[in-house]
């Protein structure tokens, strides 16, 4: 029990004044408001956090395959023009009226620029696979920047056009590499879903195999135009595939055709499921470097 004595309030032996209790108390009424601010603050800044997490990411700019709504797949070449193989490749593409991607070196391109020529004028698309086919992700930016402005400039002598899409050989290339490239020459980089492995030379039947297999709407679909097996597996390839009802675009076109992929649903006020959606396209990780330089 508290008694009190001359204006100071004594409590079990213990003397407070009362204007101590008071400042007691409005110390700790504002130290607890002020934590519940804290608490409100740190609530805020982890719910934003979500948000921003969940949040799409910005355009996607490397592609190893789309989402889309149609049976559509691109047919991609790597490391030509060769003098003798590409042309019949061509020739084989003008028959079945179906258009693909050629990722050119640029060395070649100087020696056949008719063959790209053609190329671009029968309406195929042709990328930037550079000069002379090294591993970027062990290079320096001015070696890489100087492989992409050689083959840059040979592929727009040869076609009248500028590339706009790059695929790094082996399809080794870093993150920072992707960004400074995209920054600089527009370029979309470009990697696949569907790899025969016909750089290894397995046969043409091996190829087709591997080919009718793998590929499903919006693949990406890799093999080289400097191969005769490849070429030899080309026709009957074609054949099944158009059979599975595939339709055949360029890169380009393929990417244009991208429809958002739809999120997971999540629980929302009242039961509602989430109906966001994300950007379609989501590069998985950049192939393993292979030790073939024909890649």
């Amino acid at each position: 029990m508290a008694h009190l004595i001359n204006g100071v309030c004594w409590t079990r032996g213990f003397r407070v004044q009362r204007s101590g209790l008071m400042s007691l108390y409005v110390y700790f009424t504002t130290l607890i408001a002020a934590l519940g601010l804290a608490a409100e603050s740190i609530s805020a800044a982890h719910g934003k956090a979500r948000e921003h997490s969940a949040a799409p990411e910005e355009p996607s700019i490397t592609f190893n395959s789309v989402h889309l709504d149609g049976p559509y797949i691109a047919m991609t070449f790597d490391d030509g023009p060769s003098e003798k193989l590409t042309p019949k490749l061509l020739d084989l593409l003008a028959a079945h009226h179906i258009k693909a991607t050629f990722f050119v070196i640029g060395e070649n391109v100087t020696e056949h620029p008719e063959i790209v020529a053609r190329a671009a004028q029968e309406g195929h698309e042709i990328g930037n696979h550079s000069w002379s086919h090294p591993n970027f992700g062990k290079m320096s930016d001015d070696g890489v920047r100087s492989q992409l402005q050689r083959t840059d400039d040979a592929i727009k002598n040869a076609t009248g056009e500028r590339p706009t899409l790059m695929r790094p050989p082996y399809g080794s290339i870093t993150a920072h590499e992707k960004h400074w490239i995209h920054d600089e020459f527009g370029y979309r980089i470009i990697l696949w879903d569907v790899d025969p492995y016909d750089w290894k030379r397995p046969g043409p039947a091996v190829v087709r195999s591997r080919i009718l297999k793998e590929t499903q709407p919006g693949s990406i679909v890799l093999s080289h135009d400097i191969h005769p097996g490849t070429i030899e597996a080309m026709p009957s390839t074609l054949d099944a595939l158009e059979a599975k009802g595939f339709k055949f675009v360029t890169v380009s076109e393929l990417i244009r055709m991208a429809v958002p992929k739809a999120s997971r649903p999540s629980p929302q006020p009242g039961g509602n499921a989430s109906t966001n959606a994300i950007p379609e396209v989501s590069p998985s990780p950049t192939p393993t470097p292979q030790a073939s330089p024909a890649r």
